[in-house]
């Protein structure tokens, strides 16, 4: 049986190495986001300090590492068989769940859901225990330490809020005083600004990025504890003088000084203390195995209980450290998941305009409503020249670059997020409060974005419903981290090891899964990316790039289309999904492309303006070919899903020699524009009253139909409908092509 906890053993490294890579890539959000967003340096020398202090925190950190082992569950309650099923549930859990989040972009707590994983584990198991012996739930509290949880809940508020207030705050003033023009008082305060900046960054490292180093002593801990003030002093003096140089005598901005210091920092104190978050548990486990196989020791697994692991001194192997550390540098560089957590953050926090992820919701747009009602009543007490100076302030310079190029925000934001965090996570430690890096780093982004009015009246909706998106999750996160683990860790208690064989597949199953629906998703993302074209300024460019899109979106419409009358004949409600999906997703593209209408307009050349309104109209037949596809697939697979009457024979029969007839024309029109060879144009015009004509005469078999044999409303309600939005697609379609031929003619004559 010990062979099958060595085992067990194995399973959590590499859990915990699959752990660090989610892990990293979702809190990788924390210490990168600032200084990507604002371009302040290159991303190669971003990724470099950042990797710098990634593995200066993991070498030389201990990290919490008794919250693993003692700060949730009492070890002397459980044995050694109940602690691997716990650790075992928990890294499960841990695993899956971030993984989740990382699919869909969103920052999570890797905090919060290892504490919940083990409160759920920890009661289920402690559940468990006492039902099988004395039944008397009485002393369930004697197992488990609440005091823990109820601290992570209270912190879990208090970050969030104080996080979001202070950050707009600050940013505020900061603005204030340095305008989007920076230049104009960049000598004046600067340097100021600097010894602040960096005073807040070093005051940080000291406090809770050294805090549990191993190779600093105990005094000198204990002197920086007992002299902050002082060393605050000290520390602005010195920061300021230096950034004076900087800016005089080395000619360097100083806000990108801020930003690589404060990165370095955040990353740092990501390593060094958020390590427990991915490791912690698998060498808590490795400790248990280490006392249950001490020599001497005669207790089966199910009766040596680990009080050992009550015991404050127990470092982790310093090689675990350090691969640890390789992983975590590895994954920083690799992953594509934590480039997908950034872009959640950095779009609800961009200065410039482009697509919102989020939709608007009731609890959002109340929020914004809120919001003007106490803005316009400020503005009514405050005098006329006071809000002019205010807004003088606020004025965006134009930005004249590639969208693409457009930094997210600028060096001013990204330092004030950077000084802002360092300071509210080092207050936080200092009081012994555990703020979760993910909460006070993501809510400081959105403050600040929030003061620089990067949430005007043409976004604010939709950036707070993402933001409330993201804190549902922190909320989501604990509690299906509770419920899962116990679930999981109760599986195991029973099914032990057959359970645990179980449950490995199930993980190596769902990674897989994952990761194919990760790159599913990054292909699409790719396809919508490729639809922000910024490149094009001549008429023919505006050809050429009009004939991709319609030869994509009419090859799709064509699959659709064939795929629904298909699927209706045979009541195939899978298919039926799959092309309601499909629709979705072209409707998306197509919106995208009209996102995209005013920057395509604005960098068209002077001799080609004229293009602007023809690409218009093609995107407006566009769109009304994928709503009456919409129309088409929604109300099919609401029929079969409805249980509704099947089409008669000769209905279907009839839909399927209109389905012929479109395919065919689909195809030729797919070929005139995908090759490029518009002289065939006039001869899929010549097709479209043969299509329509057929169309009708179906219109008027079915009416003869309901005054003679048809009985079922429902049938030819659908049945109408269907023949209808088909007669306005193809009517679409050929004033689309009517369209193209009569620029493409008016175009080669300019030429």
């Amino acid at each position: 049986m010990e062979q099958v906890y060595v085992i067990m053993l194995i399973a959590l490294a590499l859990l915990a190495t699959i752990d660090l890579m989610v892990g990293v890539s979702n809190d990788a959000v924390n210490f990168l986001n600032s200084a990507i967003g604002s371009k302040a340096v290159s991303f190669k020398t971003i990724m470099i300090v950042a990797s710098i202090g990634v593995a200066i925190g993991a070498l030389y950190s201990n990290g919490m590492m008794e919250i693993a082992r003692s700060g949730i569950f009492t070890p002397s309650m459980f044995s050694f068989n109940d602690v691997i099923m716990i650790f075992l549930a928990v890294m499960i859990t841990d695993v899956l769940l971030l993984d989740v989040f990382n699919t869909l972009g969103l920052p999570t707590s890797t905090t919060v859901s290892i504490i919940f994983s083990l409160l759920g584990a920890s009661v289920f198991i402690a559940i468990s225990k006492i039902y099988f012996s004395d039944g008397d739930f009485d002393t369930l509290g004697s197992y488990i330490n609440t005091k823990k949880a109820s601290e992570i809940v209270y912190s879990i508020l208090l970050s969030v809020l104080l996080s979001f207030a202070l950050g707009s705050i600050v940013q505020y003033i900061s603005r204030l005083l340095f305008t989007f023009h920076v230049d104009k008082r960049y000598k004046y305060f600067g340097a100021i600004f600097g010894g602040i900046a960096l005073t807040a960054i070093s005051f940080f490292i000291l406090i809770k990025g050294l805090k549990s180093v191993t190779f600093i002593s105990s005094e000198t801990k204990d002197f920086i504890k007992a002299n902050q003030l002082m060393i605050i002093g000290y520390c602005f003096i010195f920061w300021t003088i230096v950034s004076q140089i900087v800016m005089t005598v080395i000619k360097y901005n100083i806000f990108k000084l801020i930003i690589i210091v404060g990165t370095f920092g955040l990353a740092l104190a990501f390593a060094g203390n958020d390590l427990v978050n991915f490791i912690g548990v698998p060498i808590a486990a490795f400790q248990s195995y280490e006392m249950y196989s001490v020599a001497g020791q005669t207790l089966g697994a199910k009766d040596f209980m680990m009080v050992g692991l009550e015991g404050e001194n127990l470092p982790a192997p310093f090689i675990f450290l350090a691969l640890a550390g390789s992983i975590m540098v590895f994954t920083l560089w690799t992953s594509k998941k934590a480039k997908n957590v950034l872009e959640t953050e950095q779009n609800l926090s961009r200065q410039g305009e482009g697509s919102e992820k989020y939709s608007a919701n009731t609890l959002s747009r109340q929020i914004v409503r809120g919001s003007m009602y106490i803005g316009n009543a400020i503005n009514f007490i405050l005098p006329k020249s006071v809000q002019f100076k205010i807004d003088q302030q606020f004025i965006l310079p134009e930005y004249k670059g590639k969208r693409s190029e457009q930094p997210m925000f600028d060096m001013v934001r990204a330092s004030v997020n950077l000084i802002v965090a360092a300071v509210l996570i080092s207050i936080g430690t200092s009081m012994k409060l555990p703020l979760s890096t993910t909460y006070v780093t993501f809510m400081v982004a959105m403050g600040t974005s929030f003061a620089d009015r990067a949430w005007d009246r043409e976004s604010a909706v939709y950036r707070i419903a993402g933001v409330l998106n993201v804190i549902g999750g922190w909320f989501l996160t604990a509690i299906a981290a509770f419920i899962a683990s116990g679930i999981i860790a109760y599986l195991l208690y029973i099914g032990e090891a057959f359970a645990f064989f179980a449950f490995m597949i199930i993980v190596a199953i769902f990674f897989y899964r994952s990761n194919q629906l990760h790159k599913k998703k990054v292909k699409e993302e790719e396809l919508m990316k490729s639809l922000k074209r910024e490149d094009i300024v001549t008429i023919h460019e505006v050809i050429n790039e009009s004939s991709d899109q319609i030869a994509n979106i009419v090859k799709k419409s064509n699959g659709i289309y064939s795929g629904v009358i298909s699927g209706l004949s045979l009541q195939d409600l899978p298919t039926l999904k799959d092309n309601k999906k499909s629709i979705k997703k072209l409707e998306k593209q197509v919106d995208e492309l009209k996102s995209n209408v005013y920057y395509f307009i604005k960098n068209l050349d002077e001799t080609s303006v004229e293009a602007s309104k023809f690409y218009i109209l093609i995107l407006g037949y566009l769109q009304d070919m994928t709503q009456s596809l919409s129309y088409i697939a929604l109300n099919s697979h609401s029929h079969i899903d409805n249980n509704h009457k099947q089409l008669k024979f000769n209905q279907t029969r009839d839909l399927k020699s209109v389905e012929l007839h479109i395919l065919e024309l689909f195809k030729d029109i797919e070929s005139i524009f995908e090759n490029k060879d518009f002289v065939n144009i006039d001869k899929v015009l010549a097709s479209k009253e043969d299509v329509l004509s057929r169309i009708s005469d179906l219109i008027q078999k079915q009416i003869e139909r309901i005054r003679t044999t048809e009985n079922s409303p429902k049938n030819s309600k659908l049945y109408f409908g269907l023949l209808l939005e088909t007669n306005d697609l193809i009517k679409a379609t050929m004033n689309l092509i009517e369209l193209f031929k009569e620029f493409n003619e008016y175009a080669n004559k300019k030429k």
